[in-house]
């Protein structure tokens, strides 16, 4: 069997790293995997492939930075030729991203199966790209693998067939814990001459927060007062910090003392920082559940979740972007946390459950003929 397996933006890398060992367990599946580029800056690609233990992409697209259209486009253009090479049994594509919904267009449109991980998350908000892209990817896959029930109940109520639906566990916390221990080794902290639950962690990169200049002032405003309390590190995303740039707000965040800006983080170094802070604040979907399995309290500026078991069973908080919100949420967080848990299958066995079924699947392919 070979699978084409597709990762183009950070998120992505920690999903492949797990299915890469899972399928070189077994000898019945042959994996290349293709890099579309679409993170191109070497601080957040070339270190997770270093810190992650990835081998080098078989193939890079080198698509770079554009517009959704543009990059959507470009990466179509080039994938098409390298599934039209290799044709391989299925197309395995990961998370949200461009690099996502655009290698299964590619597929699906030459035959090729599309195998979607991480499918059935819905924020139910269509403003956001990802949630568009993955609407359109689960309706175009043939098999669909799913991180928490609340992913099940959405794909059976658009009507994906149940026979397609696997809940199977979280390829991103495989990564964490397979990488847990190599991260205790890191020195970021005493780099950054910082004592463990004596800050906390800050991450901004998704457009509804960093695109619109009176709400990332508003977010700058509780930040003020939540570095007045506790230092906040934060690793800056380059969209985030050319819009900074471009706002005239670096300047402001540069006269917060308690706000300390570094360059993006490498995967190791950036798992220790997280797992000894005393809080995260983020808009990411990946670190909502990192958190969750790490026991540290994470709030979540952003008015939904596609990741709701985070909020039912874990450590994270919707806090939205008002500024009195995330500071109540801050304020909560100094007071005590609230007990949590790890959810079902996020045991750092997804990988091998993945393989499992693609095995299956590609065996009963076979014997049909």
């Amino acid at each position: 069997m070979k699978i084409i397996s597709v990762c183009g933006a950070r998120p992505n890398f920690m999903k492949i790293a797990p299915l890469t060992r899972a399928f070189a367990a077994r000898p019945e599946i042959r994996n290349l995997i293709v890099h579309t580029g679409q993170h191109y800056d070497e601080a957040m690609s070339k270190s997770f492939f270093d810190d992650l233990h990835l081998p080098r992409p078989d193939v890079n697209l080198e698509v770079g930075s554009a517009s959704h259209a543009a990059q959507t486009a470009l990466i179509m253009q080039r994938f098409e030729p390298v599934v039209l090479e290799q044709r391989p049994d299925a197309v395995l594509v990961v998370g949200d991203v461009n690099s996502t919904i655009a290698c299964a267009l590619v597929a699906v449109k030459l035959l090729v199966p599309v195998v979607h991980v991480e499918a059935g998350l819905r924020s139910f908000d269509r403003t956001m790209p990802e949630e568009i892209n993955r609407l359109l990817t689960d309706a175009l896959s043939e098999l669909l693998f799913v991180t928490e029930p609340a992913g099940v109940r959405n794909l059976e109520q658009e009507g994906i067939p149940a026979a397609k639906i696997h809940l199977v566990g979280n390829v991103m916390i495989d990564t964490l814990r397979a990488h847990q221990a190599l991260a205790e080794q890191s020195r970021i902290l005493e780099t950054l001459r910082l004592a463990p639950q004596s800050y906390g962690v800050l991450t901004l990169h998704r457009p509804a927060t960093v695109d619109h200049p009176d709400v990332l002032a508003g977010v700058l405003d509780a930040l003020a007062e939540v570095q007045r309390s506790l230092p906040l590190v934060f690793p800056v995303h380059p969209r985030t910090r050319g819009n900074l740039e471009r706002t005239g707000l670096l300047a402001r965040v540069r006269q917060m003392p308690g706000l300390r800006l570094t360059e993006p983080l490498g995967y190791l170094d950036f798992l220790k920082l997280m797992s000894r802070a005393r809080v995260v604040l983020t808009d990411s979907g990946g670190i909502q559940e990192e958190t969750t399995v790490l026991g540290v309290p994470c709030l979540t500026l952003r008015e939904n979740t596609e990741r709701p078991i985070t909020i039912e069973q874990g450590t994270n908080e919707l806090v939205g972007m008002d500024p009195q919100n995330i500071l109540d949420g801050f304020r909560r967080v100094l007071a005590g946390r609230r007990p949590a848990r790890v959810p079902d299958l996020w045991d750092g066995h997804a990988a091998e459950r993945i393989a499992d079924v693609l095995a299956r699947w590609h065996a009963a392919r076979a014997a049909r003929g």
